[in-house]
């Protein structure tokens, strides 16, 4: 008796970026507001980092909030119905719940049901995790379109207070659709890690701790709720970052990756209109810009000045502005490339929606 064959879903040879959106909360915090917490000046910033201002979302505004707002501008660029979506990818580290996921909420507010729905936690890599991802689903047929999201509200994870991360980060989303294309639009992906670096950037706490501080209070007789809420404030977990480690890495590491993914997609530095990079820290792209030797044309997306380190927003929010500002450059190869806390990392060259 011979073995049936099995169906497989229709494949497509190539896929694009065909929309994109963006959503900035509307609170902007300078950095002379940020020296009320800590001991710097604007000049020091501006320096050591080239930020301006951040935007930060108020306390009513949520990840899936901020996502939602993207990704209704990328469907509508795109020009398809949220019905047509094959699947949703969400990129964030600061959803409030390990379960359920922000991509179903999401999915469920577009009106996708009942596309398949997932987060990453790949910190400032997960949007690019998420583009290699989609040109997957959607290359195999297992997708016809595909929504990849980048959202935080990292001004939920922060100690004002401290100096080595908080003064750096933001709040944002952005969000792009992919679908098949005729042509070549995404280049394969050039992704990784560096577990041996898990602590260059990372959290104070683990919920664990949080949870066994509950659990003492609780069981004590002497004590009193103000006493609990002060200890949970003591104990909430935030972010941390080596920075030195973290800077190190990223400019002679990356720059590696980088180019790596220019090999990858088979061309030169000088066939790129745009370069994307994480904006983490205005030395660390312009670092990169050198040891990539970009010429002159190729437009370098600077986000971050006025919108500080967005983790997975980071790059989806450079590139909507780059378009908005460039629009000439739609259509032209952009190098992209996330790096970040676990340490992870991904890039690649994409044709620009």
């Amino acid at each position: 008796m011979s073995t049936p064959i099995l169906k497989q879903a229709p494949t497509h040879e190539y896929s694009r970026i065909i929309g994109i959106g963006a959503y900035r909360p509307e609170v902007i915090v300078t950095n002379d507001d940020v020296c009320q917490w800590i001991d710097s000046s604007d000049e020091w910033i501006r320096q050591r980092t080239g930020i301006v201002t951040r935007h930060r979302a108020p306390a009513g505004v949520s990840v899936i909030d901020m996502a939602e707002g993207a990704a209704r501008e990328a469907l509508k660029q795109a020009g398809i119905e949220a019905s047509q979506l094959g699947a949703v990818i969400v990129s964030t580290v600061t959803h409030p719940f390990a379960t359920p996921s922000a991509a179903a909420a999401l999915t469920d507010r577009l009106g996708a049901t009942p596309a398949p729905a997932f987060d990453i936690s790949a910190a400032c890599a997960g949007y690019c995790y998420g583009i290699a991802q989609a040109d997957a689903l959607v290359r195999s047929g297992a997708a016809e379109y595909v929504l990849v999201v980048g959202a935080e509200k990292l001004s939920d994870v922060i100690d004002n207070h401290e100096r080595t991360i908080s003064f750096l980060l933001g709040d944002g989303a952005g969000a792009v659709v992919i679908g098949p294309s005729e042509t070549p639009g995404i280049a394969p992906s050039v992704w990784g890690s560096d577990g041996s670096k898990w602590n260059a950037i990372g959290m104070t706490h683990s919920l664990d701790d949080v949870r066994k501080l509950g659990e003492t209070a609780r069981h004590s007789d002497e004590s009193d709720d103000q006493a609990i809420i002060e200890a949970t404030q003591d104990i909430w977990p935030t972010l941390r970052q080596d920075g030195q480690t973290v800077f190190r890495w990223a400019v002679w590491e990356m720059a590696k990756v980088a180019q790596q993914a220019l090999d990858s997609a088979g061309i030169e530095a000088t066939d790129l209109a745009a370069f994307v990079p994480h904006q983490a820290n205005m030395r660390i792209i312009d670092e990169m810009v050198k040891k990539l030797k970009l010429p002159e044309t190729v437009v370098v997306a600077r986000d971050i000045a006025d919108a500080g380190n967005t983790s997975a927003a980071s790059i989806p929010l450079a590139t909507h502005r780059l378009l908005q500002e460039n629009p000439g450059l739609s259509g032209g190869l952009a190098l992209q490339i996330g790096f970040g806390a676990g340490l992870v990392f991904g890039a690649q060259v994409v044709v620009l929606p």
